[in-house]
């Protein structure tokens, strides 16, 4: 058994946590530069708690300039050991309406213009992202949404897209109605993977606020609309959060789902062949097996 740390990575309209006992915005350095800003960290029902606002305060980093590596670096050197990805997002489907929370366990990335590895050139890994989420992280947000009154779908394939601008019109039907997609975002790619490159134990709540531009009766994406349904799905979202530390105890055996040792067979570079100056950059998210 360890202590659990739940770490919340909050998206578009969450920028803190509300309750927090002994909160204090803390400064973490890291080998890939400076995260999204400081992290709030406390304790939540008994339980510690870490909260990093992925666009800072303030939404001052896009989503192809959010320092992503940096971000989960930052995790995992709290000693964090679950991580909840809350994120705004459109929605491909009639029944996922603005206001919904989609509990997504599929990713298709689309994204170009971003770092998605802690490992390269002197350390060569590959793990597994066939199942992208945990699962019983999963079930704690499912139950903890629900709890709190909102309406939850369990399952949904999340289309990260690079942005900033939203889909045309052509790319929003081709996501829908050939590639199967569910809810369409910027930024849950590459953090899913980096979560499970660092062996940390990753969910994603999407809160749908469009129906991005595919519906007949929506058209466009309205900026306006999008942040108007957003402070509703932000309080949403703190109420599921505040329920999560009676879900996952102060304590927590070994994740079932093998997402903290995602790493167990993962590395390939023979360790006479590896980068000494890669493997110190290594030393929070890799640690456990370099």
């Amino acid at each position: 058994m360890r202590n659990t740390k739940i770490a919340v990575i909050g998206g578009s309209g969450i920028y803190d946590i509300d309750g927090l006992d002994a909160a204090e915005w803390v400064t973490v350095e890291t080998p890939w530069g400076a995260p999204s800003d400081q992290i709030l960290t406390g304790r939540l029902g008994g339980v510690d708690m870490a909260f990093l606002p992925r666009h800072g305060r303030g939404h001052v980093h896009s989503p192809t300039e959010v320092p992503y590596r940096a971000n989960i670096d930052a995790l995992k050197r709290l000693g964090v050991t679950d991580v909840i990805s809350v994120s705004a997002c459109g929605s491909f489907r009639e029944a996922m309406a603005p206001g919904h929370f989609v509990i997504v366990d599929q990713f298709i990335d689309r994204t170009f213009a971003r770092e998605k590895s802690f490992f390269g050139t002197g350390c060569v890994a590959h793990v597994s992202v066939a199942h992208p989420t945990c699962p019983r992280l999963s079930d704690a947000c499912e139950t903890s949404a629900r709890a709190a009154g909102v309406t939850v779908h369990r399952g949904g394939t999340y289309l990260a897209m690079e942005g900033p601008q939203f889909s045309t019109l052509a790319e929003s039907k081709m996501y829908r109605e050939h590639w199967g997609s569910d809810v369409i975002g910027m930024t849950n790619m590459p953090e899913a993977k980096l979560a499970r490159e660092a062996e940390l134990c990753y969910a994603s709540v999407a809160m749908v606020t469009d129906y991005d531009s595919w519906h007949p009766d929506h058209g466009e994406v309205d900026v306006t609309r999008i942040i108007a349904t957003l402070m509703g799905n932000a309080d949403k979202g703190r109420a599921m959060v505040k329920g999560l530390p009676a879900l996952l105890g102060a304590e927590r055996a070994p994740c079932p789902h093998g997402c903290d040792r995602a790493l167990e067979h993962a590395i390939l570079t023979a360790p006479e062949a590896r980068d000494p100056a890669l493997l110190s950059r290594l030393d929070a998210v890799a640690g456990r097996v370099l």
